[in-house]
């Protein structure tokens, strides 16, 4: 009898054994299933997010001792940004969101998240980092790396707290004054910036998007071009790109709005429209203006045309700006804003005008990187042009607006 007791309790653990082992099974089994489908999912993101591509394409720059920027895990950045929690959120746009993140190693980063995907957004997310990859310049954002395993591609950069220029020009929030020597120096900084890509990158490039909103400013208000995902790398013999007319109300240039070409001076006449934003304050649109000055550009020619220049200028420019800086910084500005771009200087021109004004202020002027001068050759400064009202007629165009900060696609008529 009590064999058979023994028999039967073995029989009951070994049951139970079989169970455990059973359930154990099924649990492996099943994270085994969940990790290989997450592994399938990341590997279907990683392709619609043009990670192929993107792979190619870095693979074939020339530089390979280059930092072409850190693939990140979506976990990774998932910790960085507290699962992206809205109170990290540093800033909104139609093209998608900026959280501020902390790496586990104390860095702090700006992660750029795209809000829907589709062929021209993953184009533009391509485009961004094939271009950072090939810059190197104090005062252009650094791209720190990418995720592509996430449902929509993270773009991620250094961390610039000090926000947009637009904010610290616009900003009522922000309602203190703006000295005229760092106005100077800001103006500077991104024309050196621009110098560069023009003449000094590896492979010429063209911003194609420069406004106050895409400069931001670092932890001592030092400029830093930002958001590259419209911009165009082009051959040494190339003097222009043809395109889709895009670009943001109140920046864009007029020659290109007429013929869909796109050149550096392009760029120049959109940087003619933040050097004016510095000088007067004012919004690069302004529905509070007369009809003929809503867009700040002619009415800063127009007002210089009247000499009515002083009457428009921030007080903080009037009252700490001596004037023969004012008068130079404000005739290079109506150079840049010519209607015809064989009038407007050429960055590098630009550049060294606007260090020429500084050294008026501080006759021992020290450029930082020695080795822009040498890509900076000496020239004849172009003539003043003549510069009429604004630009032909928009009815014959259709126009989408578009969310981020106005933002437009024109459609030219055929």
């Amino acid at each position: 009898m009590s064999a058979f007791k023994l028999i039967k309790l073995d029989g009951s653990t070994a049951t139970g054994l079989g169970a455990i082992v059973l359930l154990l099974l099924s649990w492996w089994l099943y994270k085994f299933i969940k990790r290989r489908r997450a592994a399938k999912l990341k590997q279907k993101f990683f392709q619609r997010n043009g990670g192929l591509i993107l792979q190619q394409r870095l693979s074939s720059i020339e530089d390979n001792h280059k930092a072409k920027g850190k693939l990140f895990a979506s976990t990774e950045l998932d910790i960085a940004t507290d699962h992206f929690n809205k109170s990290r959120i540093l800033g909104q746009g139609g093209q998608g969101t900026v959280y501020k993140g902390m790496l586990i190693d104390g860095t702090i980063i700006a992660i750029k998240k795209s809000k829907v995907v589709n062929v021209r957004q993953v184009e533009r997310f391509i485009n961004e980092v094939i271009i950072l990859s090939e810059i190197n310049h104090r005062n252009v954002v650094r791209l720190l790396g990418f995720c592509l395993e996430c449902e929509v591609p993270l773009l991620v950069y250094e961390f610039v707290p000090n926000g947009t220029l637009y904010q610290y020009l616009h900003d009522p929030c922000r309602g203190f004054p703006i000295s005229w020597e760092t106005r100077l120096r800001i103006a500077n900084e991104i024309a050196g910036a621009l110098s560069y890509l023009h003449f000094a990158a590896a492979i010429p490039i063209y911003h194609r998007d420069i406004k106050s909103s895409n400069i931001l400013l670092d932890e001592i208000y030092r400029a830093k071009v930002a958001d590259f995902g419209t911009s165009r790398a082009i051959t040494i013999d190339q003097t222009h790109v043809t395109t889709k007319v895009q670009g943001t109300v109140g920046y864009l240039d007029p020659e290109f709005f007429r013929t869909s070409q796109f050149t550096d001076k392009s760029d120049v006449y959109s940087f003619g429209v933040v050097l004016v934003e510095l000088l007067t304050r004012e919004k690069p649109i302004c529905e509070l203006r007369a009809e003929e000055g809503r867009c700040l550009a002619t009415y800063f020619i127009i007002s210089m045309e009247e000499n009515r220049l002083f009457n428009i200028l921030d007080k903080e420019v009037l009252d700490h700006g001596e004037k023969e800086e004012i008068n130079a910084v404000s005739n290079l500005a109506k150079r840049c804003l010519s209607l015809k771009g064989r009038y407007r200087p050429a960055m590098k021109e630009v550049a060294m005008e606007l260090e020429r004004v500084r050294s008026l202020r501080n006759p021992v002027v020290i450029w930082q990187n020695d080795e822009e001068i040498d890509h900076i050759r000496s020239g004849s400064i172009y003539p003043l042009g003549a510069v009429s009202t604004l630009m032909r007629s928009e009815a014959d165009v259709e126009l989408t607006l578009l969310e981020d900060d106005q933002s437009l696609f024109y459609d030219l008529p055929r």
